[in-house]
This record gives structure tokens, C-alpha cells and sequence, in this order.
């Protein structure tokens, strides 16, 4: 079954679409909220991410998707102007479910998670990702469909649940995306959002979500600070049977 959505403070957007299927409604969902900002905030400034803060998430990384790259990579060359810090080559990313800090999981704990999220039987599938909208802190690719995504979450928060770790924000809050380029301090949205429009019309990329990781995940915080990771496990998914199937029946990641 599908895990439902619901309005959550702590998400951008605050509120979930009414369709999570349909790109078109999921790119008009993620614009609006967008283009209702009106002061950007600066991404690194969040409380628990301290120098040498550590903590284990699930993942979803991209290290052979050289079109994600390329996309990316025009992305940010046309924002240049504005500042901000890009996400690099090798550090795009779709952020799971958090684990919790090093300090607090255990190594037998990684173990149990990794081998547990093993044995299930989510299938791989495909999102797009399409150029481009944001939130208060970043630019961002808007993912679709969401199905699949929040089944995969789910499905990595109970394994979480069953394993006694602290966790993060529950499926219901969970809104897909995958950045581009973090602010660095705070500004008024108007400009970001104008030159934001400009690239809208690119075509959207295809990803097949073939596997996810299990990392732990570190911020640098140089000139350019930006999100390092560990690879402490990758999971593979089942291939699919076929491109009907991954909607109707192969979307729950049994637990």
C-alpha cells in the first residue's frame, strides 16, 4: 500500500500535491510553492551539522548518470551569477531516511540494517528529473512519479524501526527532490526565482533507481561547502518485470 502524505511544517513544500503521479502536476506543485518564497535562507546554517558531524542515511546516488551530470552541470553554469554552492559531479543525491548520528549507531546496527533492507523485494524503477524549481535553501530538480519513492522510504524507515535507531522525519513529510546548488546566505527569493525560470524548458532526465545506499554522511565546510559520503552498504533492487509492473505491483518494499 501506498504510504500517505501529509502537511508538515518541517517539508517544503509545506503541503503534498494532490497528484503524485502526473509530472506535469508535480512540476506545477513544486513551482508554486517556489515562487511563493520570498526570503532565501542559507542552507548550511542548520543546527546539529556541526565541523565533523557524522550521520548514517539512505541514499540514492548517481555515480554513472553522466546526462544527470551534464544536465546539472548546465544548470549551475547558468546560475553561476547568483553565488551559490553547487552540488558537485559526484555528489548528486536523493536523501532517504535518516539513520542517526555515528555517535549513536552502532556497528552491529549498520549491519542489521544493511542485511535486513537485503531481503526485501522492492523492484528497480524509473523517475524523471525535471529542470527546475527550489526551496528556501536550494535549487532543485522536481522527481516524478513519487510513488515509488515513498514506498522505498517507507519501507527503510520501518527496517529502521525494527533495528531500535533514532531515525528522521516520517514518510508522510517526505517531499523528492534532488539538488542542484545550496544558498549560501540569505537574499530575497525574487531574484533566484527569475533566473530559476530561465531553464524550465530543458528536457527532463531519466533515472533508473536500481539500487540504494546505505551511507555515512559527512558536510564539508570549505570555500565551498557540500555533502561527502561513506558507502557503508548498497542494495540492490530486484530488476523490474516490465514497465507496467513497477506501478500496479512492485512498488511495496516488503517489511
Amino acid at each position: 500500500m501506498q504510504p500517505e502524505l501529509a502537511a508538515h511544517p518541517g517539508a517544503f513544500p509545506q503541503n503534498p500535491p494532490a497528484d503524485l503521479v502526473d509530472p506535469n502536476q508535480l512540476i506545477a506543485h513544486d513551482w508554486q510553492a517556489f515562487t511563493a518564497v520570498r526570503q532565501m535562507t542559507n542552507h548550511w546554517a542548520r543546527p546539529g551539522w556541526n565541523e565533523g558531524q557524522r550521520a548514517y542515511y539512505w541514499m540514492l546516488t548517481f555515480p554513472d548518470a553522466s546526462e544527470l551530470v551534464n544536465q546539472a552541470r548546465r544548470c549551475q553554469d547558468e546560475l553561476a551569477h547568483l553565488g551559490m554552492d553547487p552540488v558537485p559531479a559526484d555528489g548528486l543525491h536523493v536523501t532517504l531516511p535518516r539513520i542517526g548520528s555515528t555517535e549513536n549507531i552502532s556497528d552491529s546496527q549498520v549491519r542489521r540494517l544493511i542485511d535486513l533492507a537485503s531481503q526485501q523485494s522492492q523492484e528497480s524503477f524509473h523517475v524523471t528529473a525535471h529542470p527546475l524549481a527550489g526551496s528556501r535553501g536550494a535549487v532543485r530538480f522536481t522527481l516524478a512519479p513519487w510513488p515509488p519513492l515513498l514506498c522505498l522510504h517507507a519501507a527503510l524507515s520501518e527496517i529502521g524501526r525494527q533495528v531500535g535507531v533514532p531515525g528522521g522525519s516520517p514518510t508522510a513529510a517526505f517531499r523528492p527532490h534532488l539538488g542542484v546548488q545550496y544558498n549560501n546566505r540569505e537574499r530575497p527569493a525574487r531574484p533566484v526565482i527569475e533566473s530559476v525560470a530561465r531553464l524550465r524548458t530543458l528536457a527532463p532526465v531519466s533515472l533508473e533507481i536500481a539500487s540504494v545506499d546505505l551511507v555515512e554522511l559527512r558536510r564539508t565546510n570549505g570555500s565551498s561547502p557540500t555533502y561527502r559520503w561513506r558507502v557503508m552498504g548498497t542494495i540492490p533492487l530486484r530488476p523490474s518485470t516490465g514497465p507496467g509492473h513497477v506501478q500496479k505491483e512492485a512498488l511495496p518494499f516488503s517489511v
